[in-house]
């Protein structure tokens, strides 16, 4: 039973996750300028949503095959550790390499190709350095303290978003120009990807160095497994492991893909909405475009603060799915607030409320979904549930220079269809059950 499993320390389980501080890191400073970083390349903005499909589909590819490896590996540093420091080492060489894309003195397709090439090689390096902390937690925590290992990753996860966001404004305020010449990168963004690299081997160097992964028959104990049992003839097939999902993997799911899909036009339109809005312009060689897209990582930083706050609250609800729906309905009024909005300074307040569903959407699907599994092909049905989190981005990502010519080009108006996909998702968390049976009394759902 979860209660006769030894508890771990806080800093046990600060050390489990704190690598994310540095992956975060790396995936916040991706997120906040890839559509800053082809749009100065010289993509047409009804197809940056285009632009965003790679990241997703690499996910979608890599973190399965990464969960079933990982469940099957042990070694002298682990089952899910060596992923993650091969994962790591990558993402810091591409992080050297995306932000140069338009300074191989290429044509703009070349370089444009060049960055989709780094693009993919740099999200399938974090999608396989990040994927390992949500295991290790799922592996190494009792379902008692689970809550609270997700609440640290999350706070972490947040911080380095943070850290990430602020970057490129820093390097300016600093003296590092924020300008260059067209299709080329500003050296305020370069410097950003090139520390933020740093930063990340050093976090995940922390990690390797304090983490101790459980053996194979200490890890079999732990969640009550017998170690000589055979392994079923469908362990290796994620077809039949999907058909025998526990019900809160599909019910989260559903949640997950309106919560995701929000955030993917967010991340898209965030920069040519407050450029438009707050600077009023949509070229993308002015200073007032890049002066907005340093902005952006100053609102996402705004965001990552009220998902930090928000973060310490979550646990003080009594129902997770009370949480949940609060949370994204906080964060769909933030969305839909965007629109409306052309003071940079008034939009402190829309992400900060948009902080909150990302707060949720970091900690609470893991917590529902680890508690209603065995020990068992832990490692591939997270891998599986990132289907969750990608599939969501890809049809986001396909559907969005379409949604953007209907309604007029307008990009704040894609952040308004991001607060609705919040509003549904937050109505689809009615349908969750929780526990690892499907039938459990309602008292103890």
């Amino acid at each position: 039973m979860p209660s006769q499993k030894r508890n771990l320390t806080f800093w046990q389980m600060w050390n489990l996750s704190f690598g994310f501080f540095g992956v975060q890191i790396a995936y916040s400073l991706q997120s906040a300028n890839i559509s800053r970083i082809f749009a100065t390349l010289g993509a047409d903005p009804h197809n940056l949503s285009y632009f965003w499909i790679l990241p997703p589909l690499m996910g979608i590819i890599v973190q399965p095959i990464i969960g079933s490896l990982s469940d099957k590996t042990w070694c002298r540093l682990g089952r899910r550790i060596p992923y993650l420091l091969v994962g790591a080492i990558i993402a810091v060489i591409v992080m050297c390499l995306l932000p140069n894309a338009g300074s191989f003195h290429m044509a703009v397709s070349g370089a444009m190709v060049f960055g989709l090439i780094s693009l993919m090689f740099l999200d399938t390096s974090i999608n396989v350095a990040m994927q390992p902390f949500k295991m290790m937690v799922g592996d190494m925590v009792n379902d008692e303290q689970k809550g609270t290992a997700y609440s640290i990753q999350s706070f972490l996860c947040n911080a380095g978003s943070l850290v990430g966001y602020l970057f490129p404004l820093f390097f300016t305020l600093i003296g590092i120009a924020n300008t260059a010449p067209e299709g080329v990168i500003p050296p305020s963004v370069v410097y950003s990807f090139y520390v933020g690299a740093a930063i990340l081997i050093l976090c995940v160097i922390y990690t390797v160095l304090k983490v101790k992964e459980m053996p194979p028959k200490e890890y079999a104990e732990f969640h009550g497994l017998d170690p000589n049992k055979p392994k079923e003839e469908n362990s290796g097939n994620w077809f039949k492991l999907l058909v025998k999902a526990p019900k809160a993997f599909w019910t989260v799911g559903l949640v997950q893909f309106f919560c995701w899909a929000a955030f993917m036009y967010m991340w898209t339109y965030t920069n040519g909405s407050i450029a438009a809005n707050c600077w009023g312009t949509t070229d993308v060689t002015s200073e007032g475009y890049q002066d907005a897209g340093n902005w952006v990582g100053v609102l996402f930083a705004v965001q990552a603060v009220g998902s930090i706050i928000w973060a310490t609250v979550l646990p003080r609800f009594k129902s997770h799915k009370t949480a949940y729906i609060v949370s994204l309905l906080i964060g769909a009024i933030g969305f839909m607030s965007i629109m409306f909005i052309h003071n940079q300074y008034v939009l402190f307040l829309s992400y900060f409320l948009v902080g909150f569903a990302w707060a949720a959407m970091l900690a609470l699907p893991f917590t529902i979904l680890t508690n209603s599994l065995s020990g068992d092909h832990m490692g591939t049905y997270l891998g599986l549930f990132n289907g969750t989190i990608c599939l969501p981005q890809i049809v986001a990502a396909l559907c969005g220079g379409l949604l953007l010519r209907l309604v007029g080009g307008n990009q704040g108006a894609m952040l308004f269809i991001a607060g609705v996909l919040l509003v549904l998702g937050a109505i689809s968390v009615v349908m969750i059950r929780e526990g690892r049976t499907e039938a459990l009394p309602p008292e103890k759902k």
